[in-house]
C-alpha cells in the first residue's frame, strides 16, 4: 500500500513524462503500479487505502452482529471465536478479534449517550449524595454532600451513618444553611428513599414521604446505576473526598475526633463557596443570595425523623435503651417520649 505522498509523486511523474515506464523509474516503483493508480484516477476512484479482499469471516459477520446486539455490545472476542469455530469457522482468533472490534464500533455509533448542558432554574433543584469519610478512632464516617444546582452552592456535613435519622437531620441542616427549601430534591435509590421498584416505578419510603411533605418539596431519584443523571452531586463528592479524606495525595493528618472532621467540613464549604465557579464565573455564595428569593421557607421546627428514634422514658426510671445500652435522661422527662440518635464518636459522642 502506497502513501498519499507516493501516489502523488507517481501521478506527477506520469503527467510529466506521459510514459508508465519512465514515471515508474522516476518514482522508484514498477510501471504496473503507476498504471494501476493512473487508471484509478481516470475512473475517479483514487484512494490510498488497499482494495478490499474477501475474508474467511465475512460469511459469519451476520452471526457476530447478532451476538453483539443480544449482548448489548459486551460479548468478548474469545467467546465469539469459540462460537464461530463450532459453526465451522477456520480463521484465526486474531481475525475474530478484529471483526468483533469493528462490529462493536458500528454498534456503539448509534447508541452513544449525548450529554447536553443542564439549564437550571433558581430555586428548583437540590441534589445530595454520600461519600466514604475517614475512619476516626476505628469507626467509619460518611460525608453528606448537597449541591444546589443553579448557584452551585455546596454543603458538606460529616455524619455517623446513612440511617434515616442521620440523613434527614443532615437535610434539615442543609435547608437551613441555604436559607430555604427548593422545589425538587434529587438523590440515589437508597433504602431511606426508595424501598423497591415495581414495574420500573420507585416505591418511596414512608418516612421520606412524610419528610418531603413537612418541608414542602418533591423527592425524585435518579435512574438506577446511572450516576450521570445527578452529575453535580457526584462531582461534589469527588472534590470533597479529595480535600477532606486523608490520603497520600493531600498529606492530611488523621482526624483525632469527630468534631475535627466537622470543623474541616465547615472550612471546606467556606472555601469552595467563596471561590469563583469556572462555569458561572461567579462565586456560589453570591449566587445563593439571589437564589434564596426563589426558595420556599423552611418550617421552624424540624421533622421528628431528624431527631432520631423515639423512646418512652419510664415513669420512675429516667433511663432509655438504645443500641444495647442504657442512657440517662433528665428526670423531668419521666413518662414522656424522647428522641435518641448517635452523633460523633468517642469523647464527642
Amino acid at each position: 500500500m502506497k502513501s498519499a505522498e507516493e501516489i502523488m509523486n507517481m501521478l506527477e511523474a506520469f503527467d510529466l513524462t506521459g510514459s508508465l515506464r519512465d514515471a515508474g523509474e522516476l518514482a522508484g516503483v514498477s510501471h504496473h503500479t503507476v498504471g494501476r493508480y493512473v487508471a484509478a484516477r481516470e475512473a475517479g476512484s483514487l484512494s490510498d487505502r488497499p482494495a478490499a479482499r474477501p475474508r474467511l469471516i465475512d460469511e459469519f459477520l451476520p452471526k457476530v452482529e447478532e451476538w453483539i446486539d443480544r449482548s448489548g455490545g459486551r460479548l468478548r472476542a474469545d467467546v465469539a471465536h469459540d462460537k464461530l469455530v463450532a459453526l465451522g469457522f477456520t480463521g484465526s482468533e486474531r481475525s475474530t478479534r478484529r471483526a468483533v472490534a469493528a462490529v462493536k464500533r458500528n454498534y456503539r455509533l448509534g447508541r452513544v449517550r449525548v450529554h447536553r448542558p443542564w439549564v437550571t432554574e433558581p430555586g428548583m433543584w437540590l441534589q445530595y449524595d454520600f461519600g466514604d469519610g475517614p475512619v476516626i478512632q476505628g469507626a467509619k464516617t460518611t460525608l453528606f454532600v448537597a449541591w444546589l444546582a443553579w448557584s452551585r452552592f455546596r454543603v458538606v456535613l460529616a455524619i455517623r451513618d446513612k440511617t434515616a435519622p442521620s440523613v434527614m437531620a443532615a437535610l434539615d441542616v442543609t435547608l437551613r444553611r441555604i436559607g430555604g427549601a427548593p422545589t425538587y430534591l434529587l438523590t440515589d435509590n437508597e433504602k431511606t428513599v426508595t424501598t423497591e421498584h415495581v414495574a420500573g416505578v420507585p416505591v418511596r419510603n414512608t418516612q421520606i414521604v412524610e419528610f418531603s411533605k413537612h418541608y414542602g418539596l418533591t423527592v425524585h431519584t435518579c435512574v438506577p446505576c446511572d450516576p450521570a443523571s445527578k452529575g453535580g452531586s457526584e462531582s461534589s463528592v469527588k472534590i470533597a473526598k479529595a480535600d477532606l479524606v486523608p490520603k497520600d495525595t493531600n498529606l492530611l493528618e488523621q482526624y483525632e475526633t469527630f468534631a475535627d472532621l466537622e470543623a474541616a467540613c465547615a472550612v471546606f464549604c467556606e472555601q469552595v463557596n467563596a471561590r469563583v465557579h469556572r462555569v458561572t464565573r461567579r462565586a456560589p455564595v453570591e449566587m445563593l443570595a439571589e437564589e434564596a428569593a426563589r426558595l420556599h421557607p423552611v418550617p421552624v421546627a424540624p421533622h421528628t425523623v431528624a431527631f432520631g428514634l423515639s423512646r418512652t422514658v419510664p415513669a420512675k426510671t429516667p433511663m432509655v435503651s438504645f443500641e444495647a445500652g442504657q442512657y440517662s435522661v433528665p428526670s423531668h422527662l419521666l413518662g414522656q417520649v424522647v428522641w435518641v440518635r448517635v452523633h460523633g464518636q468517642g469523647a464527642d459522642e
